[in-house]
């Protein structure tokens, strides 16, 4: 299936303040130290390998507004058989109308191959978004020398984090500016 037909599209442009939690890279289990990092956001966005629903299921008691979208490791041959239904619905990417601009949201993986073009792609990709994120690598990035900004969030479970360690991103978005905040543990 073509990854960019399976997008889909949301709207919170109508709130006056959002609060974004983002994670990436879970592998099946979210680090303790991310949950408490998420706690009181409005919006959570999962940039892929999430690796089951009991993943989903644990960001669903933070908050009800989760986004995400698959990784290259959301197989079917890597999710239990109960869950493929819920994985077929899951999309490759996504663009969240904010306060204040569009988040696009991917995997990445597409775009790894050229790993020193590799914001270069995302960001012709998505030109005219005000933040790509994205996942793949396990290592957190917050690339805001231009616009739009390219964000990996690293990785949020026990997957790779050995050089990198746990890391999420937050991102305070209003009408007049976003402010990204990082956690690394």
């Amino acid at each position: 299936m073509d990854k960019q037909l399976n997008k889909q599209l949301f709207d919170y442009s109508t709130n006056e303040k959002t609060e974004i939690g983002v994670l990436s890279d879970t592998h099946s289990y979210i680090d303790a130290s991310v949950t408490r990092q998420l706690k009181g956001c409005d919006l959570i966005l999962h940039a892929g390998d999430i690796g089951s629903m009991s993943v989903l299921n644990q960001l669903h008691q933070i908050t009800n507004n989760v986004i995400c979208v698959c990784g290259n490791n959301d197989t079917t041959g890597q999710w239990d058989v109960a869950e493929h239904e819920e994985l077929k619905k899951i999309p490759h990417s996504a663009e969240i109308s904010l306060p204040g601009g569009v988040i696009s949201i991917t995997h990445g993986d597409e775009f790894f191959s050229d790993y020193d073009n590799w914001h270069a792609k995302l960001r012709a990709t998505y030109p005219s978004s005000k933040a790509i994120i994205y996942g793949h690598s396990h290592r957190l990035v917050c690339d805001q020398n231009q616009e739009p900004w390219v964000l990996n969030p690293g990785a949020a479970g026990a997957t790779r984090i050995q050089k990198h360690g746990v890391s999420c991103l937050r991102i305070q978005a209003t009408m007049t500016s976003w402010e990204v905040q990082e956690f690394r543990t």
